[in-house]
């Protein structure tokens, strides 16, 4: 990564407040035109992350550099950043169009270039039409996309999102996930985005920061992070897992379930004890004869495009997402390639992995 493609910089960043510690020691860079999510359960310090990046809270320690120039005390305004939070935070005594145009008079543009980025603010949120609308007249799906036309039509390089979907229902958030998207990528400016919702994190980010009591655990792609999840904390906060305690025998070889499995990890210590993550769809039914491990199904839920199947084998139950249905009651057998087996280390201190708000 060059250093000229980073715009922003957080270095070595605590924050305290009274004797509590949100943050501790956070480091993390942000890069031009990039879509970061900075995800984790409530109380991780995610929200605090954002708002110091914005200039409306400050560091106790530590620096922000933007764009190469050290901005840890200045002020929201003298930054080239905007927010949108979730609640919208729009003028109810304004229409529309003054909603989005707000800024642009702030600043004494003249009639003519407003109207004209204003026109170009409601083309991108695909809202043509609704200047004269009063704002309590809209829906939640499109306040929240004046929200965005209004933060966005001053041309900042960055966009900080503060959960602005949490308030949306399903099938408005997932159209809103690609609409963000969508944006993103034609303007060309840096998202930064909040969420404690691992799909919608998946679904929009290039990187995303998984966060737990004040610290980054993990920073990569959606698909690393879901692949190679660093901590059994990780894996259970980004998609749903099967994790077994287990014993690393030698390099690419693990013992779990009172046998031994080929796997592809290595680069621990000869009979350490590990976590062994194999994602739901990883499991594969195949029969007994040919089978790893043999077992029960406990119970069967149809999901729509697969289905979820409880099936107890070598003293643990088993979660298997599948097209291939057993039934209830049945003995079948289990099969996962050595790639699909992923080894991590034990957390030295562990507490509830399921991530629940």
């Amino acid at each position: 990564m060059e250093v000229s493609n980073r715009l922003i910089d957080l270095q070595n960043i605590t924050k305290i407040y009274g004797e509590t510690e949100v943050l501790s020691d956070i480091n993390l860079y942000i890069r031009k035109n990039e879509f970061l999510t900075l995800l984790g359960p409530s109380g991780c310090g995610k929200t605090t992350t954002l708002r110091i990046i914005g200039g409306f809270e400050y560091p106790t320690k530590g620096r922000v550099i933007f764009d190469g120039k050290d901005i840890t005390n200045d002020p929201p305004y003298k930054r080239r950043v905007n927010t949108v939070f979730q609640k919208y935070a729009l003028f109810p005594h304004l229409n529309v169009y003054d909603n989005i145009a707000f800024g642009l008079r702030i600043a004494k543009m003249d009639k003519k270039q407003i109207a004209l980025k204003v026109g170009k603010m409601l083309e991108l949120v695909n809202l043509q039409g609704y200047e004269k609308r009063s704002v309590d007249s809209l829906s939640g799906g499109q306040q929240q996309r004046i929200a965005i036309a209004r933060a966005l039509v001053n041309e900042p390089e960055v966009l900080l999102l503060d959960e602005p979907l949490a308030a949306l229902d399903l099938k408005l958030r997932k159209g809103m996930q690609l609409e963000l998207k969508r944006m993103q990528q034609a303007l060309g400016i840096t998202f930064v985005f909040v969420t404690h919702d691992q799909e919608e994190a998946l679904t929009m980010s290039d990187t995303i920061a998984v966060m737990r009591d004040g610290k980054i655990h993990q920073i990569d792609t959606p698909k690393h992070i879901y692949d190679e999840p660093k901590s059994a904390y990780i894996a259970n906060f980004i998609g749903e897992s099967n994790i077994i305690r287990g014993t690393m025998i030698q390099d690419e070889l693990v013992h779990f379930c009172g046998q031994d499995f080929v796997c592809v990890d290595s680069g621990f210590d000869k009979n350490e004890e590990v976590d062994v993550l194999i994602r739901p769809e990883d499991l594969h039914i195949v029969g007994t004869d040919v089978a790893q491990l043999t077992g029960l199904v406990k119970s069967v839920l149809f999901k729509g495009v697969h289905y979820e199947m409880i099936i107890e084998a070598g003293g643990f139950e088993w979660k298997v997402h599948s097209t291939v249905m057993a039934p209830e009651g049945s003995q079948v057998g289990l099969s996962v390639i050595p790639f699909d087996i992923h080894i991590m280390r034990v957390e030295k201190e562990e507490s509830d992995p399921g991530g629940e708000e």
